[in-house]
């Protein structure tokens, strides 16, 4: 059995994830697909007191890009919406996989408020169907009320919630995105290539499907522990080891300890050649960056806590008294470590990009070359926000804030003296 140390497992999770080093060259319209299909999925949020998540988590990973790239992916139809982990984006090779494990299988709040919808709505989702069949796709926003008046069809509160039954049973899929707003249209019109082999799909037993979503968790995890994997795809139910001897048997998965864990770790054979870098050392972690609360990385707050020992619980939807470092909190990983985390607000229409407030990692002294690397990322993050202006406001210990400041404005003299020169 192979074994690594915590700091080797850290590295091949980031490794696998496309977090370990920077970008080695400007983003394509070819990574964004890329970068998706290596995670799996990409979650959707609405919140943009920053950029959207699904935008920041690709920042992450592809430096600066144009963010109409991601609603360019998925008109073409490179990738879907589904619900999954939660609201997500997943690459159009899961497509049929992702559909019939919904209809048989996943146990989601989303899911299960659509059957609902379902079962006492049925004649209108019918008359909504017919709508769309005849008319074309739509958004919800099609259906608003007007002073107060019902429109052409039913309340705006009625017709979202029948959209998504609709959407969630697989009857109609998002083609594009408007403004971040979906527009549904029938599905075989949206993926009829795909759609022609649902058939086949379906014959799959429910313990294969299963079995594909644990090991693309696993793949796109890097390295876990089998109680984390069921969380990635929010399937059911959570796994102990012994749920993976068929495939460790099989060689399709590999066991692996790390030093400290009280369970053994499991690593995709498809990132073998990660594992014996990690198992060298040769996996340098060179990456700085922020990372959205929903990135894939510190969602599971158990993983969070085993892998960088850090504690991360996500606050925008606590009771503001109740917060404790703020409502939209971005962790910061820097060189293979996650080292601390501020909440950020960008005031497009200003152009400034305000800090409310930055702390490091309780007991983590930052050395100079990591105040560096953090002021750089939080300039690049700012500049890709379009609000070049940093104003940090406090920090935690407060000697942080004038370093970063100095460090912000190095950042910005050197950008100066490459465009004049």
């Amino acid at each position: 059995m192979p074994r690594l140390s915590v700091h080797q497992a850290r590295a091949l999770h980031l490794a696998a994830q496309g977090l370990l080093a920077p970008p080695s060259k400007a983003a394509t319209r070819a990574a964004v697909r890329g970068a998706i299909q290596r995670m799996g999925l990409l979650q959707i949020d609405t919140i943009h007191v920053v950029a959207r998540s699904p935008y920041l988590v690709l920042f992450s990973r592809l430096g600066h890009y144009p963010r109409n790239w991601l609603e360019d992916t998925l008109a073409a139809g490179h990738i879907f919406e589904t619900w999954a982990h939660e609201a997500c984006f997943a690459p159009a090779d899961d497509l049929l996989l992702h559909r019939t494990y919904n209809r048989s299988a996943r146990s989601h709040w989303g899911l299960a408020n659509a059957q609902k919808t379902h079962t006492s709505h049925r004649p209108h989702l019918d008359r909504l169907l017919a709508h769309i069949r005849d008319k074309g796709p739509v958004k919800s926003s099609d259906f608003e009320r007007t002073e107060g008046q019902g429109g052409a069809w039913w309340g705006w509160k009625d017709e979202k919630r029948w959209l998504e039954a609709l959407f969630a049973s697989g009857e109609l899929m998002v083609t594009r995105r408007d403004n971040f707003h979906r527009v549904y249209d029938l599905s075989e019109r949206v993926a009829p290539a795909a759609l022609a082999l649902e058939a086949a799909a379906a014959a799959l037993d429910a313990q294969q499907i299963h079995d594909q979503f644990i090991e693309r968790s696993i793949a796109a995890l890097g390295i876990t522990q089998a109680r984390w994997i069921n969380d990635y795809f929010r399937i059911k139910p959570r796994l102990r080891d012994s749920d993976l001897d068929a495939l460790v048997d099989a060689g399709r998965v590999l066991r692996v300890a790390v030093e400290g864990w009280d369970a053994p770790a499991y690593v995709h054979r498809d990132n073998q050649t990660l594992l014996k870098k990690a198992a060298k050392g040769q996996l340098e972690a060179t990456h700085t960056t922020l990372l959205s609360p929903f990135d894939p990385v510190v969602w599971d707050r158990e993983r969070g806590s085993a892998l960088f020992g850090f504690d991360y619980r996500l606050e925008c939807y606590t009771p503001e008294a109740k917060r404790i470092h703020g409502y939209f909190v971005l962790p910061i990983l820097c060189r293979g470590e996650l080292i601390g985390r501020l909440d950020a607000k960008a005031h497009r229409a200003e152009g400034i990009f305000e800090v409310k407030a930055l702390y490091a990692q309780p007991g983590c002294k930052w050395r100079d070359d990591q105040v560096q690397a953090v002021a750089q990322a939080i300039t690049d993050c700012a500049a890709w926000h379009d609000t070049p202006e940093v104003r940090i406001v406090q920090s935690q210990p407060a000697g942080l804030k004038a370093a970063l400041a100095r460090g912000i404005k190095r950042q910005h003299q050197q950008t100066l003296e490459k465009t004049t020169a």
